[in-house]
């Protein structure tokens, strides 16, 4: 007799460990079944995001920026350093630290709310008698059953056609966060939010870094205003960019590899590189899943086909996060798993893909919310904007970064606020006031009219509101 459980989640990332967890808190008997390892081989939950993703790039961005500014920034506070080195080891350890923390994290949540955990792959087996058996493929083979699945498989960086990954010269986001020495040349293919976060890392410790991108614009997703500004401060940092390539023949070489590649003016190209990072976007992971065994049905791209309540084909099968549609994001498939296992229990779990916040963890950071105006311009919408740069905040001054700006798109009759795009400083928290509004349905006479804390690095969304009706107090 197998194992019986009311849910079970195959998978341990942000949108799968999440829905077990909310699964547990409503009274569910939950398992949870995922195969990552550490390096000892033991079970390390928390999927791409912990172990390969948002966690250890956020650790290696601090740990470069805090170098950068030991080397070319202290000096402008009267502090003066020297001697001033590099560990790697030292660095990349604090990283698998940090990375491993989560993991016992997660590990430590699970036993705090009664979800049954089996370290191994988990794929289907059999639909009969109103529930589900899941294989599990661990230390040993076993088989459960649960009347409720909901796949978190997350996804898998995505390969360039005959190039490989081998982890050692041409590197997915793994292998980019891997490096025990700074390359002396280090080639990116795709100026997307891994692209830029592994070209800043290795800029600051000093690679010097070229990014290829196919596109003619830049961070063609991002508000075209906003996306200047950061290109600006990109390229003043160091970052070559190039935009509009074509990727020809990729070689290994003795020193590394070699990119031919014709550029937007139609010349052909070489970039010679120590090591390259492929970055061209990430796809469905369904691998061993085995959905063919109870009828699962995935669309053209690999990914599993859902409804807008995350229900596939099958009854009482869900999936959530990057293996369906929607923005690869860990924040989206955490609300998404939180969602399905309030469905489960016969609530009405939300999601609402106008408010889920978008961040590039870069210096400046690049967040935004809602519609870009080339967005609203395209849907003939009329708007309002208001903008609002953060060289005339009083904060920004006294941190010694005065990059960027706050942009506010609001509705031009009803001034509901449509869209805010932030380039700077702490964009990755300034943004969340912003989606508090968006999802209140606020109009930035809202926001200009709240008291906001001086000196602070929010007053500029406020200013940014006070442009929108071209009132601002400090511009």
């Amino acid at each position: 007799m197998s194992k019986q459980f009311d849910v079970i989640v195959i998978g341990g990332g942000p949108g799968g460990y999440i829905a077990a967890i909310r699964a547990a808190q409503l009274g569910f008997s939950v398992a949870c079944i995922d195969k990552w390892k550490n390096a000892k081989g033991g079970p390390a939950l928390g999927g791409t995001c912990t172990n390969v993703g948002c966690i250890p790039s956020k650790a290696l961005l601090q740990s470069s920026e805090h170098y950068e500014h030991a080397g070319h920034h202290f000096a402008d506070h009267g502090i003066g350093v020297t001697g001033l080195s590099l560990d790697m080891n030292k660095m990349m350890g604090r990283k698998n630290t940090v990375v491993k923390q989560n993991n016992e994290g997660v590990l430590y949540l699970f036993k705090k709310n009664k979800v049954t955990f089996f370290h191994g792959r988990g794929s289907f087996a059999a639909a009969r008698d109103g529930a589900y058996d899941i294989q599990v493929a661990g230390a040993a083979q076993e088989v459960i059953s649960g009347k409720h699945i909901i796949v978190a498989t997350g996804s898998n960086a995505r390969t360039l056609p005959g190039t490989p990954f081998d982890e050692e010269t041409v590197l997915s986001n793994d292998g980019a966060l891997r490096m025990t020495a700074v390359p002396k040349k280090l080639g990116l293919i795709g100026a997307g939010v891994i692209g830029l976060e592994m070209g800043s890392v290795w800029r600051r410790l000093g690679a010097e870094v070229t990014v290829l991108e196919g596109l003619p614009t830049f961070l063609g997703a991002v508000d075209q205003q906003i996306a200047k500004e950061a290109h600006k401060a990109f390229v003043k940092q160091g970052l070559k960019i190039e935009l509009g390539v074509k990727i020809g023949e990729i070689e290994h070489t003795d020193q590394g590899v070699s990119v031919a590649y014709t550029n937007a003016k139609g010349e052909a190209l070489t970039l010679d590189v120590d090591k390259l990072v492929i970055s061209i976007g990430r796809v469905a992971n369904t691998i061993g899943l085995a959905p063919e065994a109870v009828g699962l049905i995935l669309d053209e791209r690999g990914a599993i086909v859902v409804d807008a309540d995350c229900k596939t084909n099958l009854p009482n099968v869900w999936a959530v996060g990057d293996v369906v549609r929607g923005p690869m994001l860990a924040h989206k498939a955490e609300e998404e798993g939180v969602a399905v296992a309030e469905r489960i229990a016969g609530q009405h779990g939300h999601v609402n893909f106008n408010t889920i916040p978008w961040v590039i963890y870069t210096s400046p950071e690049i967040a935004w919310v809602g519609q870009t105006q080339e967005q609203l311009e395209a849907a003939g919408r009329a708007y309002k904007s208001g903008t609002f740069p953060f060289l005339a905040n009083g904060r920004a001054r006294a941190m010694g970064d005065t990059t960027g700006m706050v942009k506010m798109l609001a509705d031009a009759t009803t001034d509901e606020i449509l869209g805010v795009h932030i380039v700077g400083a702490m964009a990755s928290e300034l943004i969340a006031e912003c989606v508090v509004a968006m999802e209140f349905r606020a109009s930035s006479e809202d926001i200009a009219r709240i008291c906001h804390a001086h000196p602070s690095l929010s007053e500029a969304t406020k200013e940014a509101a006070l442009a929108v009706d071209k009132r601002t107090l400090n511009f």
